[in-house]
């Protein structure tokens, strides 16, 4: 199972989204500290009931949750858009 396929996973199983989409941007950090120890830079776009009435700070930090090892083994960097369907416009 490749690391798109693991993070994919891991937020289905912990958010039951209605979208979601992990971009692998690590091929555009080619020499960067993060990329020299084999983690990866990743997008995150997801929409999920379960973040209403949450932060953006809290809705983040579940995200690293959900993750948890995946945050110090496989990902450097994650860049993160949470929503709630309402927002999404879904």
């Amino acid at each position: 199972m490749s690391r798109v396929e693991r993070i994919e996973a891991a937020l289905r199983a912990a958010f039951a989204p209605q979208r979601l989409e992990v971009e692998d941007d690590s091929h555009r950090h080619a020499g960067h500290a993060g990329a020299r120890d084999g983690r990866g830079h990743f997008n995150v776009s997801i929409v999920s009931e379960a973040f209403a009435g949450k932060a953006p700070l809290a809705r983040h930090r579940a995200v690293y949750a959900a993750l948890g090892e995946m945050m110090q083994t496989d990902i450097h960097a994650l860049a993160i858009k949470a929503q709630t369907p309402a927002e999404a416009g879904t």
